[in-house]
């Protein structure tokens, strides 16, 4: 396998697990955030990515969730499944589980907290690679994981047999440049936050990007990549500029990014629902602050205007 095995390009969404308030999965809400995600342009979705709170479910969860993800999409976009784990092989049995149910792929960040050496992180990724005919989508983000996958393990990484992307997170552009360089040849190129570095990323080459935003304003980030791609800079200029102005309100004080974005969703009617502990739903004085920028910046939900949403 290899880049070409797959079609993930565009605006890849790390979709939110919506959770009821007494924790349990709003099933009904992922299809629905799904079907909002497909009809405004989405290319792929994460189910149980970071944004998804993988790292708040069992096993038997994520595999649901990955389960209503695939149902939901029912063959309109690919579905990948979150399968980061310390353990390698509870992220085996989450890739077999991914594949037996039709996922595209999975997406699989090095261990985190411990701190294996390249050569552990090398056999971490084979195992699964080994074990699974699974295309699998690299995660890196090592401000999270504490364990940073280097352009020179990536490059090694992507000689193995079912290697075909890497989402980068590093929110440093010249390790993507790096990585662009030295292995875009065989893998799919990921910038993660599109907010940031969305269009100069798809200038320099970029497949797409994975980000969160989208789960609540996917006109913005669908629409920065088609002006991208079809070289219209100057509305790319414009819509880079707001997505760089939206991603630092959302995380104005002491917000959590999660917290923020589902509590976003459901002031413009999405299904955020609630997060799930440690973290908590956020209260006042934030979400009078979220209403009035969600009206301020004119994100629309899946209504004509916000304004009747603050009535």
């Amino acid at each position: 396998m290899d880049r070409n095995s797959v079609d993930w390009s565009g605006q890849v969404t790390a979709v939110v697990t919506p959770f009821n308030q007494d924790g349990s999965i709003n099933e009904e809400g992922l299809r629905t955030q799904i079907d909002f995600l497909v009809e405004e342009g989405v290319n792929v979705v994460i189910a149980n990515g970071c944004t998804g709170e993988f790292w708040a479910q069992s096993i038997e969860e994520r595999k649901r969730v990955m389960k209503v993800a695939v149902e939901a999409a029912a063959g309109r976009i690919p579905v990948i499944g979150g399968a980061s784990a310390n353990y390698t092989p509870d992220v085996v049995e989450l890739t077999r589980y991914a594949a037996d149910i039709g996922c595209s792929g999975v997406m699989v960040m090095p261990p985190y907290l411990v701190r294996p050496n390249n050569d552990d992180i090398y056999h971490h990724y084979k195992m699964v690679s080994d074990a699974v005919d699974l295309p699998i989508l690299l995660y890196n983000i090592p401000r999270d994981t504490v364990n940073d996958l280097t352009p020179e393990l990536v490059n090694r990484l992507a000689d193995l047999r079912t290697t075909v992307a890497i989402k980068d997170s590093s929110f440093d552009f010249n390790i993507f440049w790096r990585l662009q360089t030295s292995v875009s040849d065989r893998l799919r190129v990921l910038i993660g936050p599109s907010t940031m570095f969305g269009a100069p990323a798809v200038l320099m080459g970029a497949d797409g990007w994975v980000d969160t935003y989208s789960n609540l304003w996917p006109q913005m980030t669908v629409g920065l990549w088609r002006a991208s791609k079809a070289g219209d800079w100057d509305k790319a200029r414009q819509l880079q500029r707001v997505g760089i102005e939206f991603r630092r309100f959302l995380s104005e004080g002491d917000r959590n990014m999660y917290s923020a974005v589902k509590a976003a969703m459901n002031i413009i009617g999405l299904p955020g629902g609630y997060p799930r502990l440690p973290l908590r739903p956020l209260e006042e004085p934030h979400l009078s602050n979220l209403r009035d920028g969600m009206i301020r910046f004119g994100v629309p939900g899946r209504r004509q205007n916000l304004a009747s949403v603050a009535e």
